[in-house]
């Protein structure tokens, strides 16, 4: 087994068809209600980044065959962003438990050290394997979120007409394939803010400035993330009282990922977030012909979102928990494990 320093920008189209197979398998294992990968601007997806930060990736393939020309079995990457390092590892179901997914930890890990980062972060979808193992290397457990899903065939059209309308006087919803417009990203940027939470470890930080906005949807349609946006907008002071937002992926467009929904906090009490989400539906049912499903995350103590989800249909899925490890004692343990 030879492990290596992967580029997904040069790689040849067969190792990306090969990784897409491997994910699969992964997906199947781990969460065989998913829909799978498709090859769809996966290259990009795996490749781009905002600026400031970087993605490093590793991937484990056959020794038997050159670089480039053998089954990959596995894939590790890094996201390097502040002080901290996000990893993502997906090891082919018939080659765990064989000291590999260890072994691409500490590859990740050293090169955290070597370039000064003091942690590492990771996501672990809960009844997986990856639970225990992550446990086993020492990561600590920061914050629980859950997934839930929606079926959009299982939808009650009907109510969610009701939902849709059932606003505040002094509001109205308008919607924005792509992202906002330009003459409204300060507004926005502005209601973002009210989506920081200490609590959270911060694997895949807010956007809250405008700037940093653009950077962010540039990122995200180059990445093959389709963004869409609906907003509240206070009609006597023009601020962005609430929004959420959904991006439709290219490598898995059946399933649509939820991103944030914030109602600022003085706006809230006037059914915002139940329209803006009951709207979001709506369009993405007229906008997505392929789309089967959305999928959001909540934190555990977030009743009022939970209980919006509830009412427009979403069933709960399973938990989702974010660890963290201190770099350095990460790599002493790996390197005493060794």
């Amino acid at each position: 087994m030879r492990v290596r320093e992967w580029d997904p920008r040069t790689a040849s189209a067969a190792e990306i068809r090969s990784l897409v197979e491997t994910v699969n398998a992964v997906l199947a294992t781990d969460l065989p209600d998913d829909p799978p990968w498709v090859d769809g601007q996966v290259r990009d997806y795996l490749s781009e980044t905002m600026p400031g930060e970087r993605r490093i990736s590793w991937v484990a393939e056959d020794d038997r065959l050159p670089e480039g020309e053998s089954e990959i079995f596995a894939v590790v990457s890094m996201l390097l962003l502040g002080d901290i390092g996000v990893l993502e590892i997906m090891v082919s179901p018939r080659l765990r438990r064989r000291g590999l997914g260890r072994q691409l930890v500490a590859v990740a890990a050293r090169r955290a050290y070597l370039e000064g980062f003091s942690t590492i972060g990771v996501e672990a979808i809960g009844g997986t394997p990856a639970i225990a193992f992550y446990e086993s290397l020492g990561f600590e457990r920061e914050f629980v979120e859950t997934r839930s899903v929606l079926t959009l065939s299982s939808v009650d059209w009907p109510a969610l007409t009701v939902m849709a309308g059932s606003i505040g006087a002094g509001y109205r919803v308008e919607f924005h394939p792509g992202g906002p417009p330009d003459h409204l990203l300060e507004a926005y940027a502005q209601a973002k803010l009210e989506a920081q939470d200490d609590d959270d470890l911060d694997l895949a930080p807010r956007s809250s400035d405008p700037q940093r906005l653009r950077d962010s949807l540039d990122t995200l349609h180059k990445r093959g993330l389709k963004p869409y946006i609906v907003l509240a907008l206070h009609d006597e002071s023009g601020v962005v009282a609430g929004l959420t937002e959904v991006v439709v992926p290219a490598h898995h467009p059946e399933r649509a990922d939820q991103y944030d929904t914030i109602v600022v906090r003085e706006h809230r009490g006037h059914g915002i977030d139940r329209a803006i989400k009951a709207r979001m539906l709506f369009e993405l049912r007229a906008a997505e012909e392929g789309l089967r499903e959305v999928q959001t995350w909540n934190a555990q103590h977030n009743e009022s979102m939970l209980k919006v989800n509830a009412e427009l249909g979403y069933q709960p899925d399973r938990d989702w928990y974010e660890y963290g490890a201190d770099v350095s004692q990460l790599v002493q343990s790996l390197e005493s494990i060794d």
